[in-house]
């Protein structure tokens, strides 16, 4: 016979320990990182798809943007145009799907743009205390005018064109950038690695390379991307009220603009592209707070 052994009276049975390799380990490596940051995972998927859709317009079943067609004018959305046509008969479909082109182009460069010039100026600013007063005070000048009105002003002494928008709206998100920059750059210059590298009788220009600029990256990294939707924002605006782009380019606020006057009985004119030029500066937004929160040390998620 087998006996079974008891535990003695009084002796409560041993917890049996937990599988050390059972512990479900944190993913590592870029699927990891996306999983604990699904922000940017969303952002940069609409953004990509959004990009993709720019490049590959040609091939996405789409027609000339701006061919005239009189007798289709004003027609609803069929399977002989998917997003209708417009007053003029052109295919709304084909002109929404190549204004993406405008608007990121639009996008890209202004936030390019102001990042470099900004970063720049933030960097002198910041860290030559004798040519702070005056960058600033031009800065301050700038940024006493709204950015709109600003933009609206610099096309109005310009003739229409994309890179004219991208100048103007550039121009006026500068001082928001060198601000940004500066305030960083006052902080890390009074760092104890900052003031060796002075009393070592490293130059000024080695300095901001090797100790000030890589730790301004991060945040002008995330204030890019808000840029980049502000800037779209700015571009559809001016196309909408007359001073962007001209109307022969399509250009999601010159759909809009166009179609305004028969929102009442043709909104899809101005439905679809007003759609995607939402999803995109969403997208661009959830990346830029995705990047926030894993750049930032104070915001990143602890997993």
């Amino acid at each position: 016979m087998s006996t079974t052994t008891q535990p003695p009276q009084g002796v409560a049975a041993a917890t049996p320990m937990p599988d050390i390799m059972a512990v479900r380990k944190p993913r590592k490596g870029f699927l990891g990182y996306l999983m604990r940051h699904p922000t940017i995972g969303i952002g940069g998927f609409l953004l990509l798809l959004m990009v993709a859709v720019a490049i590959f317009a040609p091939w996405l079943w789409t027609k000339d943007p701006t061919a005239l067609a009189p007798v289709m004018r004003t027609r609803n959305p069929s399977a002989a145009a998917w997003f209708g046509t417009d007053m003029l008969g052109r295919d709304v479909y084909s002109r929404v799907l190549y204004g993406t082109r405008v608007s990121l182009m639009v996008g890209f460069g202004v936030a390019i743009a102001a990042s470099v010039i900004g970063l720049f100026i933030g960097l002198v600013s910041g860290f030559v205390r004798w040519a702070d007063s005056i960058i600033m005070r031009i800065m301050d000048g700038l940024m006493s005018i709204p950015s709109i009105l600003l933009a609206i002003a610099l096309m109005a002494l310009t003739r229409g064109s994309v890179g004219n928008v991208i100048l103007a709206i550039t121009i006026a998100e500068i001082p928001r950038v060198s601000r940004l920059v500066r305030g960083v750059v006052l902080s890390l210059r009074e760092q104890p690695y900052v003031d060796a590298a002075i009393a070592s009788g490293t130059r000024t220009p080695v300095i901001i390379w090797r100790h000030i600029l890589p730790n301004t990256l991060a945040p002008m990294t995330v204030q890019a991307t808000y840029i980049c939707a502000s800037a779209m924002i700015t571009e559809a605006i001016l196309s909408f009220i007359g001073a962007g782009t001209p109307p022969i380019i399509p250009s999601w606020g010159n759909i809009m603009a166009e179609g305004r006057a028969l929102w009442q009985v043709k909104p899809y004119i101005v439905f679809f592209p007003a759609i995607f030029l939402s999803v995109t500066v969403l997208a661009v937004n959830l990346l830029g707070d995705g990047l926030r929160d894993s750049l930032d040390p104070r915001l990143a998620k602890r997993v």
